[in-house]
């Protein structure tokens, strides 16, 4: 690591660390995507992940790290979904408590995914923080931030060394945007291997908390109101910032009815069940919001955590 960034020995520290615990997941070429938008397109199905999101990668590399007291403490976080699954499967798999504060009315699905894999879900009303740390002071237990932590980035990362790997004549990867853990690692591994690569960030219009604090120059936080629940961020990072600051080319947003096409598409032409949040960048690409034509590109389809009731809206 230098003056704060990950190297690219941070990144293939993180894929030692995790070896096969968690999946090498493919990159799939679409060519009826390809002759839609006039690229050449490439899906990193990261929804054929542990838990069914890109988020053990990064959660478990941070919980290798631990030290003996932080395990026997238990750990405890924030999500909307994605990242308490896995770190409630992260924990268990290495024997620890964990204990994660979601919305009251997050997606049912991934409440009970949550506890499926042996999390205990805190229910909350919007103060996500503040009865994050409470739980915290109170049982003793662990923080683990849910995108915001180096170990977090560096496991995240490993995917952009799965991409650059699998395909050699690449121009660019986009990458769903929330707090910007998957978008810093996949940058880091991609800009300290092959710099010539394209990262483009893709957030939701209504969640662009990363657009925002890019063009502050300093973390801003949103009220989010988008489809792509797993977007949601209401704030950025201060390490995922450095990271998109260093290495990120762009980012772009798109809007809800941007993301539902790209999502039909995805289940009906590539036959992959994405979540909205899967679908984001695909979307830049499909809405020309990218900006790019006749490239190789990487569209990383980051999760595939579904809210069943939105099927009969995507495939009406």
């Amino acid at each position: 690591m230098k003056n704060g960034l990950l190297e690219r020995a941070d990144v293939i520290a993180a894929r030692e660390a995790l070896g096969e615990a968690v999946h090498r997941t493919p990159l799939l070429p679409s060519s009826t995507l390809s002759a839609m938008t006039g690229n050449r397109v490439l899906l990193k199905a990261e929804l054929f992940q542990k838990t069914g999101s890109f988020k053990p990668r990064g959660i478990l590399y941070r919980l290798l790290r631990a030290s003996q007291d932080e395990r026997a403490a238990g750990f405890v976080s924030i999500s909307a979904g994605n990242a308490a699954a896995a770190l409630a499967w992260a924990a268990t798999r290495i024997g620890a408590r964990s204990a994660i504060v979601m919305p009251r009315d997050a997606v049912r699905s991934k409440i009970e995914a949550t506890e499926g894999y042996g999390g205990e879900v805190v229910p909350t009303d919007g103060d996500y923080m503040g009865d994050c740390r409470r739980v915290q002071a109170e049982r003793g237990m662990t923080f683990v931030h849910p995108f915001d932590d180096l170990d977090v980035l560096a496991g995240h990362g490993v995917s952009g060394l799965e991409i650059l790997e699998d395909e050699d004549d690449l121009d660019a990867i986009l990458v769903p945007v929330g707090g910007g853990g998957l978008i810093g690692g996949i940058a880091a591994a991609v800009k300290n291997t092959r710099p010539s690569v394209q990262v483009i960030g893709v957030e939701p219009a209504g969640a662009n908390v990363m657009t925002r604090s890019l063009a502050s120059g300093r973390v801003e936080t949103v009220k989010p109101d988008t489809i792509a629940d797993g977007l949601a961020a209401p704030f950025a990072g201060e390490h995922t910032l450095r990271h998109a600051q260093a290495w990120v080319d762009r980012v772009v947003t798109v809007t809800d009815e941007q993301i539902l096409d790209a999502l039909r598409l995805l289940w009906t032409r590539s036959k992959l069940a994405a979540e909205p949040s899967g679908a984001a960048a695909l979307a830049a690409v499909v809405s020309g919001v990218a900006g790019i034509s006749g490239r190789t590109v990487a569209c990383v389809v980051s999760g595939g955590n579904v809210d069943a009731s939105l099927v009969s809206r995507v495939l009406a």
